[in-house]
């Protein structure tokens, strides 16, 4: 199976949670709910899980480090770069903002 697509949608203000993403399979498969969280050693990927009584599960995952791999790397840079840009907008708003006191 190829990874055909990768959407991020970062949030906000949000602590350790920096974004959610879609994941595409040979444009036939999508999984939703994937979440890049913030860790101790750096950013990761959470699949997607249901609370349980004991705890919670993933509904969908990787069966070997392999593939888990491949994902978070996929993920992380397409987060790293939807960031960028995003970051790069705001400080252009930003900077019209301030021309308007200017003027």
């Amino acid at each position: 199976m190829e990874i055909t697509e990768i959407k991020v949608y970062p949030v906000k203000d949000s602590g350790r949670l920096k974004a959610y993403a879609t994941m595409v399979f040979d444009d036939c498969f999508i999984i939703r709910d994937l979440k890049v969280i913030e860790g101790d050693k750096g950013l990761f990927v959470s699949m997607p899980s249901r609370r349980r009584k004991d705890g919670f599960r993933d509904i969908v995952h990787p069966l070997n480090s392999g593939t888990r791999t491949e994902i978070e790397d996929r993920i992380i840079a397409e987060y790293e770069v939807t960031a960028s840009e995003a970051m790069t907008a705001e400080e252009a708003l930003e900077g019209a903002d301030s021309s308007y006191d200017r003027e």
